[in-house]
């Protein structure tokens, strides 16, 4: 792991604990309760986008290459910034991390399952087939590590140090925004050689693809009736992929191709760009219904 890994897996750790403060393991109960809600933020993930992007890509006339990438960010799962997002956005943040967590055990089987069907089935991409090899340890230490431990950690300490916690949640929580801002230029700034107009087709394509994914949470938490809260974390997970992974297959099966690169890069600025919009209209929406709540004498 390079340096500039250790340090933004740090600040994700840390970002993940912030959010755990708030939560209580009640939040969990409920949620273990309800596995519908569950069930509900693993369609857009693991068949809807995929499906979407597979039907997308046999009528675009792109080339294969940037075709191949699309598939590949699709059949990945989320990742922990939807947590964060979520909670942002005010929605049930515990839902969004059990999301994540079932999410991230299915890609093992799925996200090479889904990107070979659908890579085989488009003749365009059907040369850019490979066997995908995802390191199930490093999955598994991704989901202890950023996601497993920082939660229990932040549920443990909320309830063992309630004075303590209430001091630091604030403080946190604003470390946490800012150090989103700081992933979007993070982004840009190691993606800057590439920041050009011959790019704006490419992030044309990433915005609309995400925004499909957004669509697709916010269609199947609609279908399924499940609560405004949950319908958030649903929209969010649908629409933030783990772009991260998707880099990494990339370096490793593909050697690095740049148009695989381009649009899996913009995907990881792009999504915590929409994910921070659909947060901010949240609150002003939550604000707005305060305001407007009948005033009783």
């Amino acid at each position: 792991m390079s340096t500039t890994q250790l340090v933004l897996s740090l600040v994700l750790l840390t970002m993940v604990f912030s959010v755990a403060l708030e939560l209580r393991v009640d939040d969990f109960r409920r949620v273990a309760k309800s596995p519908r809600a569950v069930i509900c933020g693993l369609i857009p993930q693991f068949i809807l986008l995929p499906v979407g992007t597979w039907a997308a890509t046999m009528v675009l006339d792109l080339p294969p290459n940037v075709e191949a990438a699309m598939i590949l960010v699709a059949a990945c799962p989320g990742g922990s910034l939807s947590n964060v997002i979520t909670h942002f956005g005010r929605g049930n943040t515990a839902l969004s991390m059990s999301v994540s967590a079932v999410a991230a055990i299915l890609a093992l089987v799925l996200t090479p399952f889904n990107f070979a069907w659908m890579v085989a089935a488009n003749p365009a991409t059907a040369s850019w087939l490979r066997t995908l090899e995802i390191d199930a340890s490093g999955i598994w230490v991704s989901l202890l590590v950023l996601l497993a431990i920082p939660m229990a950690l932040g549920l443990a300490f909320a309830h063992r140090l309630p004075a303590l916690t209430a001091r630091i949640q604030k403080p946190l929580a604003n470390f946490s925004l800012v150090a989103l801002f700081a992933f979007i230029v993070f982004g840009l700034v190691r993606q800057q050689q590439l920041l050009t107009m011959g790019l704006l087709p490419m992030l044309l394509i990433v915005v609309l693809h995400n925004a499909f994914g957004l669509f697709a949470g916010w269609v199947t938490s609609v279908a399924m009736h499940v609560s405004e809260r949950d319908r958030r974390a649903v929209m969010i997970e649908g629409g933030m992929q783990n772009s991260g992974l998707a880099l990494g297959i990339i370096a490793v099966q593909f050697n690095s191709d740049t148009g695989m690169v381009i649009i899996a890069g913009l995907w990881g600025i792009w999504h915590i760009v929409s994910g921070l919009s659909c947060a901010y209209y949240w609150r002003a929406k939550d604000k707005r219904m305060i305001h407007t709540e009948p005033q009783h004498a």
